[in-house]
């Protein structure tokens, strides 16, 4: 399937389903979900896949086994590349979510980042690429910090910000707009995703062989 745009009735379909979060109405709006929300983001897929790499979109059903909210159905669709560090695209009635890097980083990885954070002689160049994907307007996702200081560190460290991160990710949010429903979509979002590999690429070189474990 060729890309002509992403669907406007995706962000109206998740408003609804945030309503009507049940088997009853998935069932009835299924065909809808297919034809207007998955379809046109598997295409989108495919084609960032030539230059990123193989993609996996999530199943929109939660994993309710542990959870208090027993709503059955994402209010997302969302993709991520099949790499480590990995690229994330998330479509919900608020738009679009655009990410990467580590999301899920080991005890390995987070040691090393913090040394690198702890050296004068590295942080320089990190600050530097996070300034370079914070000009186009990507964040750290700093949602699950640690709340105090890691084990081995002050609190009065000069960059305990970057010291308290768990998630070694950077995310920018659009909000619904025009241009999501066009062809053009797609070179928007594989410029963002250009951006995300400028911190990719820091990751995996600087990280070394903990990317991975």
């Amino acid at each position: 399937m060729n890309f002509s745009g992403l669907n406007p009735d995706a962000p109206a379909f998740y408003a609804e389903l945030r309503e009507n979060n049940t088997k009853e109405w998935w069932t009835a709006n299924k065909d809808r979900y297919e034809r207007n929300v998955r379809a046109p983001f598997e295409a989108i897929g495919d084609e960032l896949a030539g230059e990123f790499g193989p993609v996996k979109i999530f199943r929109p059903y939660r994993d309710v086994r542990f959870s208090a909210d027993k709503s059955p159905y994402k209010l997302a669709i969302g993709m991520v590349t099949r790499s480590s560090p990995a690229h994330y695209l998330q479509l919900s009635e608020d738009g679009l979510m655009l990410g990467g890097g580590l999301y899920e980083a080991t005890p390995a990885m987070l040691a090393r980042f913090r040394a690198i954070v702890d050296d004068n002689r590295l942080v320089g160049d990190l600050e530097a690429t996070l300034d370079e994907v914070g000009d186009a307007g990507f964040e750290l996702m700093a949602g699950d910090a640690l709340r105090t200081a890691p084990r081995g560190f002050s609190v009065d460290h000069p960059h305990i910000d970057l010291l308290r991160l768990k998630r070694l990710a950077v995310s920018r949010r659009e909000p619904v707009a025009e241009w999501m429903w066009a062809p053009g979509a797609l070179d928007d979002v594989r410029d963002r995703w250009r951006t995300v590999s400028i911190w990719c690429d820091w990751l995996s070189e600087n990280l070394g062989d903990t990317v991975g474990d």
